[in-house]
Formats: structure tokens, sequence, C-alpha cells
């Protein structure tokens, strides 16, 4: 490989680049593309975030209470794919509308003030935003742009440069410093606070400019920054230098003006930053012309003073600050918070700070209700929007938690089925609170009242209502699911505000992995580490909680989450023995499906044996709804609501086959459950062979029986992601559970 080569090749691609983004302008090149484009120009940092959010665009996804609007900002990418946001739409959206708001007057005027409990992914949100900066600002949409002052050398002044010469680079009839070589520059100040270069034209000459280039575009809010701003204190004093040194041309003050492109960046604090708690203050700044810089200063700028900030702030400009835990910092320490969120300027000794950014900031519930008691709390409050963030309330969701964060890769062992499973169920557990029948309709109360932590789970989950129940009650149930879920909307101590944080269940998990008795992280790991977690009430809070009918037991939560492994790991190893195939259920399901049809619609159904247009068999369906049919259910009303809930289904999915096994879960697995009975004996001999063969008795078994271990186990690996030794662990605890 010839590394001249390489770096020929290499230093290719950059300058391309470089020439493609138009990283480099005169301030004409600039107001040419202003023109051709004055809205991308014209963003504050509400716009620009906002724009940003819908570059990576948004799905409809499925929510307790209907289908809800996610953002993909907040997915997972190539680059980093363990910062997601797992759920939490309901916040993704609160955050869009105000930074709606904020479009719309103009100005970012209030803070967003994120809070929750510790480890609801409040800091996971802001940094999923900052992320998305980053990547927008790479695109062509995303293209931002600050200026510099540029001083040629001497020699170049009094030659031909500014005077229509070769190396000045000339567009028209304005001259510019903008494109020299290093060389020729003697001095090259930047702007820290990135500074927009339309703040270069006069304040009565811009706001004409911006209403000549916009026309008929009356529905673009021109924001405050930009309409009513002012360069800051640096390149005031240099404009207003240079502007009396030409005697008040203009256009040669342009000369000295280079446009360049920047780039948002989280690890160089470039339009994004992050305040921690602590004492220092958020901004400062130092005199540029103490040192070396002063005297390679054009003489018209010796006798000038000249200040540059620096701090979060300042590295916040144009973009986005986090403070977070604000409410950790002393109160003297963000005061300037009052002021600053409705004027957008932080006054320092010898001048004021105008700002354009985004504030989010962050707490957990308790430093918040105490900072409500403080008297500071009436003046911040009309100065800040509160977002809450709780705890996720959908275990598959928090599931999602868990398999980014702990998995083959973090923990170097292999990750049996349901290890994330079990823990993310019992986490949400314990954060669900009893709901209150009084609320709800007189007919609807008792199916309130009676329902337990699981069941209100899986409502939640998959809109699933408890099987004891009759079809009517189930439908009246799933009619009060959104209800259920925002029923503690308003009260301080919310569903959601309680519980195991992820972060404790992920070193419950981490623990897990360690297990000497498993060569997995396997989950009865996950359900010991669970169980010593819970008789450790002096650490965590939410373990001290009462009792409320079934709700805030969290021992017994790690029981119902073995039950469920359980449930699981029955069905795995049932369909793994292939007694029966998931396709022999989906037929079965679709005839009798078929017969209730034409049943509902009084038509004859074709008999594939005779060839005939029969009437239904009504003792086959009858056969068929003593296995699936909730118990007190009508047969007729029941055949009726199925037809009703197909159709309905069919609605919302008019391609492709019905997927009854999705839309009728619970009858499924009635029906499976029932087949099992009949044959447990049967599962009961073949789970005993398959933990033979995986002892080392496998010459004890006949060739049969050998054929039928090895397609179990086969399907076990391929179809769950088991190993052998995994599966032996399942299978053993499930034949002690389930099949002594």
């Amino acid at each position: 490989m010839d590394a001249r080569r390489q770096l020929h090749d290499i230093g290719s691609a950059v300058s391309s680049d470089f020439v493609k983004n138009r990283s480099i302008l005169s301030f004409e090149e600039y107001m040419q593309l202003f023109l051709g484009a004055p809205g991308q120009q014209l963003r504050n940092a509400a716009q620009y975030l906002v724009d940003a959010i819908d570059f990576f665009g948004a799905e409809q996804v499925p929510h307790p209470t209907g289908r809800i609007r996610r953002f993909k900002v907040f997915d997972a990418t190539p680059d980093e794919p363990d910062l997601r946001v797992a759920g939490q739409e309901e916040v993704q959206n609160a955050i869009y509308r105000l930074l709606g708001n904020f479009v719309r007057a103009g100005a970012v005027n209030k803070l967003i003030f994120l809070h929750g409990p510790n480890g609801s992914a409040k800091s996971s949100l802001v940094e999923c935003l900052k992320r998305g900066l980053e990547q927008y600002s790479q695109t062509a949409a995303g293209a931002q742009y600050t200026f510099n002052w540029i001083f040629p050398s001497e020699k170049l002044v009094k030659g031909s440069i500014g005077f229509g010469g070769e190396k000045g680079g000339t567009t028209g009839s304005l001259a510019t410093y903008a494109h020299l070589d290093a060389e020729d520059i003697e001095v090259r100040l930047g702007s820290p606070l990135r500074e927009h270069p339309l703040l270069l034209i006069p304040l009565k000459e811009r706001k004409r400019l911006f209403a000549e280039a916009l026309g008929a575009k009356a529905d673009l809010v021109v924001p405050s920054v930009l309409l009513e701003g002012q360069l800051g204190h640096k390149s005031k004093k240099i404009f207003d230098a240079l502007l009396a040194s030409y005697g008040g041309d203009y256009l040669k003050v342009l000369r000295h003006v280079q446009v360049e492109r920047f780039y948002y960046s989280r690890r160089y604090l470039a339009g994004i930053a992050s305040v921690e708690p602590q004492m220092s203050v958020d901004a400062s700044y130092h005199q540029v012309t103490a040192d070396r810089t002063q005297g390679n200063l054009p003489p018209a700028l010796h006798s000038t003073v000249l200040f540059e900030p620096h701090g979060a702030l300042v590295n916040a400009n144009r973009g986005l600050i986090e403070y977070a835990d604000l409410l950790k910092r002393p109160l003297e320490a963000f005061k300037y918070l009052l002021s600053f969120c409705e004027t957008g300027e932080v006054p320092l000794e010898h001048f004021s700070l105008q700002l354009d950014e985004v504030l989010i900031a962050s707490s957990n519930e308790k430093h918040l209700a105490a900072f409500k008691e403080l008297p500071d709390f009436a003046s911040f409050k009309g100065r800040i929007e509160l977002v809450r963030v709780p705890y996720l309330r959908r275990w598959k969701v928090e599931r999602e938690v868990y398999d980014a964060q702990v998995n083959a890769r973090t923990v170097g062992r292999h990750m049996a089925p349901h290890a994330t499973a079990v823990a993310a169920l019992w986490a949400t557990l314990t954060r669900l609170k009893k709901p209150l029948p009084d609320r709800y309709p007189q007919e609807v109360r008792a199916l309130v009242e009676r329902l337990s932590p699981l069941e209100k789970l899986k409502l939640y989950q998959d809109n699933e209502a408890p099987e004891r129940l009759t079809q009517q009650q189930q439908k009246e149930l799933r009619k009060l699911v959104p209800q259920l879920y925002e029923e503690s909307d308003a009260w301080p101590n919310y569903e959601g505000r309680s519980g195991a944080s992820a972060r404790e269940v992920k070193t419950a998990l981490l623990n897990a992995a360690q297990s000497t008795e498993h060569e997995s992280l396997h989950p009865l790991a996950v359900l010991k580490e669970l169980s010593a977690l819970v008789r450790d009430k002096s650490v965590y809070e939410f373990l001290q909680q009462e009792i409320v009918d079934g709700y805030h037991d969290h021992a017994e939560f790690v029981r119902v989450a073995e039950e469920q492994y359980l449930e699981w790991t029955d069905r795995e190893v049932r369909e793994s023995m292939g007694l029966v195939s998931e396709g022999q259920y989906e037929e079965l399901f679709e005839r009798y499906v078929q017969a209730v049809s034409a049943w509902v619609k009084g038509e004859r159904i074709h008999n594939r044996i005779t060839g005939q247009a029969e009437k239904p068999d009504e003792g086959r369906m009858a056969e068929f709804e003593a296995l699936v049919m909730p118990k007190g259910d009508d047969a007729k009303e029941f055949r009726k609501g199925l037809i009703a809930t197909v159709g309905a289904w069919r609605i919302d999915n008019p391609e492709g086959s019905v997927e009854y096994r999705r839309i009728f879960p619970d009858l499924f697995k009635r029906l499976s459950d029932h087949f099992y009975d009949e044959r447990k004996r049967t599962l009961r001999i073949n789970a005993e062979n398959t933990l033979k063969a995986l002892s080392g008795e496998r010459s004890s078994l006949s060739v049969k029986e050998q054929q039928q271990v090895d397609k179990t186990l086969e399907v076990m690996k391929t179809k769950y992601g088991h190993t052998e030794a995994s599966a032996r662990d399942a299978i053993v605890f499930l034949m002690k559970k389930r099949y002594a």
C-alpha cells in the first residue's frame, strides 16, 4: 500500500468536502446565499433545534392512550447504539410543543424544566437532542455560519489587496480578505459567541433587507435576536474602529469579514454545553488586547480595549445548554436565569451578553418539591415550563433499556432468553398504583376495584384484559385504559414517580451476570438478585411503601415475575417439542372464524370433504368455544363480538392476511393450554429425556427418543436463543415447578 497515494486521496476528499460545504465565504457570497434561502438563514436556536428534530423524522407508535408520535432523533444511531430513549413519547411531544411556542414567539423566553425520579431518562433525552444538533449541522440543510475578522499583512495592504487585486479574491465590485492564504493573514479574530453574520448589517437596513428578502412569506417569524439584536462587545468595537478608519465606508469594513461555517459539537463545546452542579459562574471574559495579539492588530485598533467572553453560556450560544440537576446548585448560582430566560441577556461587569440558546434543566422530584417551598419559586414559576419525566410503565419498553445496555457484548457472556424481561417486568410492577374506583362510572367500578398489578400491567402493555372476565367486561375495561393511564397525572405522587429505578435494576442484572451457578446471564440468577434487593429496605426508599391490595408488594412481584418466566419457558419448550405447530393453531382458528362469519351472515360454507355448501356446524363451533370462550359469555354475543373485532382490525390493516394470533392472544393461549394439558404426561417424558441427553445419559434413550431430543434442542437454540446449558437450566426449573 502506497502511503503517498493514500494521503493524496485523503487530501482530495477533504478538499472536495471543504468546497462542497462552502466552509469559507466572503460577506458578499454569504449575502447571495441568504437571498437564495432566507428562511434557512433566519433561524434562532429554537427554530434550528426544531428543524434538527424534523430532519430525523417521526412515526406513530402504539401507546396506552392511543397512537402517539415518536421522534426518531431519540432513537439509536450506528455511531451511538447505546444512546436511545425508550418510550417517553409524551415527554418528546411536550418538548417539541414548547420549542414550537418559542419559534412562534420569535424568542426563547422560558426554561424547559425536566423533572422526575432519578434514572427516568431526563439526561438521555437531552443527550439525544445534542447528538441531533451535531448530526444535523453536518448536512446541507443544517449549515450554520458565523464570521471572523481578517487583517492582512502590511505588504498586502500596501499592494493590490482590496483594490481588485487577484490575491484578495473579488466578487463583483466588493473586494474581500476572506480567501487569503494563511501566510498573508496577520491576525484572525474569531467570535466565541459564533455571532450571526447578518448582525453585521446595521439595524435599520437589516429590517428593510428582511422585509424585501421574505416578500410574501408573511408566515415566517423573524427571531427577535436577528430583528433587534446587536453585535457582541468585541465585534462591535472592531466594526466601529474600522468604520471610523475608513471614513464611514461600510464596504471596506466588510473586506475584513470572513464568513465561516461552523458545526455543533459536544466534545468541543460548539453550540452545545452542559452545566453540572457547581459553584462557579457560567460566563466570564478576558481582555484580548492584553496579550501579544495587540501588537499585530492594525493601528486603528491599538487603543481599543477588546474583551472576549467565555464559559458555558458562551459555548452554548446559538444552540442548547443543559443545566443538569439544576436544583442541587445554590439558588444564588442560577438566579441570573430569572432575567436571562425573558430577555436573553446576561449582564457582566463591562458589557452585557446577548445570547440565543435553548435552556433545558433537570431535577429530581425531591429537590423540586423543596424548591417550590422557597419564596423565590414564585418568581421562577412564570419563567419555566415544567415537563414531567416519569418512570416507564410498559414492561416491554422498559426491557429495551436493559437490552441496549446489558447484552452479551457488555457482560461478556451469553444472554439466556428472558433475562432482561423478568427484570423489566418486576421493575414496572413496582411503579404501578392502585386505581381509585370512585373516579369511574358505577357500572365499571367493580372491574377497576379488582384489577391486580399484573392485570394492570398487561392492559398498559398490550391492551390485554384479564381472562377471568367475560368478553363484554373485557371490552369495557379496554375502553378505560387511557383513563387508567392518565388517572394520576394531576397528583403530586403520580404513577411512575416511585418504584425501582432502571439504574438499580441494571446493577442487579450486572450482578446476576457474575453468577457462578449459570454459564449465561440467566433469568434465575436475575430473580435471585431481585429477591436480595427487596430485602434491603434501608437502602431503597420505594421498598418502604405500604402494600395496598397487592400493589407495592415488591417481594411478591418477584414471585409474579418468576411465574411469568415459567409461562414463557413452558410455551417455548412445548413449541420446541413440536407436538403441534403454530400453523395448526392458525388453521384451526381460521376455520372457526370462517364458520362464525357464515353463521353471522346467514350464509352456507363449503365442506372440504363432501364439496357441498352446508350450514355452519353448530356442534363444532360449540366444541371450539368450550375451549376458548370465557366462562359466562353468551355464545351468540361472543361470535358477533369476534367478527366485529376482526372487521375493526381489517379497517386499520387493509393489506395482507388477518393476524388472528395478534388480534386474539388470549384465545390462542386458552387453545394451546388446553392442548398441552391433555398431553402433560408426554411433555414430562420428553422433558426428562432431554435432561438425560444433556446430562450424559444419551445412550439410555432409544433412537426415536434421541431424535426427539435433538429436534427440541435445535429449536430452542435457533428459534429462542438458548445454549445447551441455558436450556438445561430452564427445563430443570420447569420440571421442578410445573411437571414434578
